[in-house]
């Protein structure tokens, strides 16, 4: 179960970089005020329309609304629990903030949008960094271990919704898009 979890937190990753990717080749090289979060959200939602083979646009409204919620949930448990990989993106690689406006700093600009740590997050690096004592540290935990559970809840319940409105091929395929 968790190595599933992983592999659709991974592919979210890949599905971002890849719209990154398709969006900066169409608006021109990185820089500050060229990323727009909201945009790559809209190109990997209206991605899906391909994918799931969706023509009519009273039926596309339906299902956008609930793939919306999908999404948006899908990434908060996802680089909500990325651990090591999301610190280092959020970080720098050596783990610390980046200093000045090197790349790291540029990264952590650009994906900010999308891999924000929770106030729960926060926390629980904050007391393990600080070596803050067992009894904190467990609170800490137990904080963040309740809200990644009520995100994974958010992201069942918006998966269920979205499986309302669809036929089973389009189930299918959404399932190997990763929206399942």
């Amino acid at each position: 179960m968790k190595t599933s979890k992983w592999l659709v937190t991974f592919g979210l990753a890949v599905v971002v970089c890849l719209g990154v990717g398709k969006v900066l080749s169409q608006n021109g090289p990185p820089g500050p005020g060229n990323f727009d979060p909201a945009q790559i959200q809209k190109f990997i939602v209206d991605g899906y329309r391909e994918q799931l083979e969706i023509k009519d646009d009273a039926e596309w409204k339906v299902i956008e609304e609930r793939i919306q919620k999908v999404t948006d949930a899908s990434r908060e448990v996802g680089f909500g629990g990325m651990g090591m990989m999301g610190r280092m993106f959020r970080r720098g690689a050596g783990g610390n903030p980046p200093q000045g406006g090197g790349q790291a700093g540029g990264a952590r600009r650009g994906f900010g949008a999308f891999l924000s740590p929770s106030a729960e997050e926060e926390a629980l690096q904050k007391a393990i960094d600080t070596k803050a004592p067992n009894a904190d540290l467990k609170v800490a935990l137990t904080k963040f271990l309740q809200a990644r559970k009520e995100k994974q809840a958010s992201l069942e319940k918006a998966q269920a919704e979205l499986r309302q409105v669809l036929t089973v091929r389009q189930e299918a395929i959404a399932t190997l898009s990763g929206l399942f």
